[in-house]
């Protein structure tokens, strides 16, 4: 990490995060010497789809070869010096990604992405019952619930596309057991109140799950501050490696093994299997040690350049993108004002396969669909959006190459 150039350029301005304010922090990033570290970002391509998954940077490409080569071995096992060896390294990932969302070390269970996260807690938690969800979760924290045998609410959305936590307020009963919300959609980009979120979950008796996917790569956060009671996030969207996630929970205790096989057990016999305590238990067989290493790369990557650097960075490249987008009477914006880093819009008459298609010739990389979120896309009455969504590494560069891009979609539809 030595080698990082200074990432902050020289003006300081305060950037909105939510209803706050970051004072005093740089808005712009040195793209230019951080674009040099991520490999991936070849010259005259313009990379606007980190929502879906990041890029990643040299030092955690680095790390990935240096675990999967020249000290790969087992770990929990082996009693030679490599594999004990990579086991401390092992576990120091966990302390340091524990460390980086203000966790304790054995609060966290490494998993292979927040899919599974969800899919752990729905299927092992003893009390399935009523779980409230928002009109704009990704599939991942819909299906999970539904496969599990829970019974599903929804809770409604403000005008600008925020859940909306007084609906939820009213919504919620005795009767509810958990409360799983996005932290950031990774539609509109809407920013969640994970805080009041979680006083009213607890008021009912109910627990809280937030899914920070998009949240963990571009806003500060301190697992004990939220109050929620599961967090789970997935490393390649944090500019790490893919098969990585992590679900955190000062509960793991509570919760029985999901999945059974090698490592997690203490004693096994034909008649009886008793288990590893928390967080090994919901880690069976051989984990993802490479990509454990990676992830603790990425982590230490994303905190040289400064989260709050980060997403103030990625705030003023919504606002201008908003900005020119609401010029132009043939595009429809969604989301609300202060999105993080993503920004979703329409075009009329054109479909946004098509404008992601067109896009493609001139360079640009954004993403088209309906984003795993089809109740949302029934919600917007839409059958898909397009999405352009921003990265430490995006400049202005990437939003005038969209621009210019839409302009030409135009001509060719006009």
């Amino acid at each position: 990490m030595s080698n990082l150039p200074s990432p902050f350029a020289s003006s300081e301005v305060g950037m909105p995060i939510g209803n706050a304010r970051l004072q005093g922090v740089s808005t712009s990033l040195d793209t230019n010497g951080i674009r040099d570290q991520f490999p991936g970002l070849t010259p005259g391509w313009h990379y606007l789809d980190t929502a879906a998954t990041a890029q990643k940077p040299q030092a955690v490409i680095d790390a990935t070869l240096a675990a999967m080569g020249r000290d790969y071995a087992t770990v929990h096992r082996g009693v030679y010096a490599r594999s004990a060896d990579m086991t401390l390294a092992y576990e120091a990932a966990r302390r340091r990604i524990a460390a980086f969302i203000g966790a304790k070390d054995d609060q966290i269970a490494f998993v292979r992405g927040a899919t599974e996260a969800i899919n752990l807690v729905a299927y092992s938690h003893p009390k399935k019952g009523r779980v409230l969800l928002s009109t704009l979760e990704h599939h991942s924290n819909i299906v999970p619930w539904q496969l599990a045998g829970w019974q599903v609410d929804v809770c409604p959305l403000t005008a600008d596309g925020c859940i909306d936590l007084d609906a939820a307020e009213k919504l919620l009963t005795r009767g509810h057991n958990m409360v799983a919300f996005a932290h950031v959609s990774n539609v509109l980009g809407s920013p969640l109140d994970v805080a009041r979120a979680a006083e009213l979950a607890h008021k009912v008796g109910a627990e809280l799950l937030i899914d920070g996917c998009q949240a963990v790569p571009r806003l500060p956060v301190d697992v004990a501050a939220l109050g929620c009671d599961y967090y789970v996030f997935s490393g390649h969207k944090l500019y790490g490696p893919t098969g990585i996630g992590v679900l955190w929970s000062d509960k793991l205790d509570a919760l029985p093994p999901w999945q059974g096989g090698g490592s997690m057990i203490d004693r096994v016999t034909f008649e009886r299997t008793t288990y590893a305590p928390a967080p090994t238990r919901f880690e069976a067989g051989t984990p993802a040690i490479v990509e454990a290493l990676g992830l603790a790369a990425a982590v230490d990557y994303v905190e040289t350049i400064g989260i709050d650097a980060i997403h103030a960075h990625e705030c003023a490249l919504v606002t201008s993108l908003r900005d020119q987008l609401a010029r132009r009477n043939s595009i429809t914006l969604y989301g609300p004002e202060n999105s993080a880093g993503i920004v979703s819009f329409s075009m009329a008459g054109v479909h946004p396969h098509d404008i992601g298609t067109i896009l493609d010739e001139s360079g640009v990389a954004i993403r088209a669909g309906h984003h795993c979120a089809q109740p949302l896309m029934d919600h917007l009455g839409v059958p898909a959006t397009a999405r352009a969504s921003f990265g430490l590494y995006s400049n202005d560069d990437d939003v005038a190459a969209l621009i210019d891009g839409l302009a030409r979609v135009e001509r060719i539809f006009g």
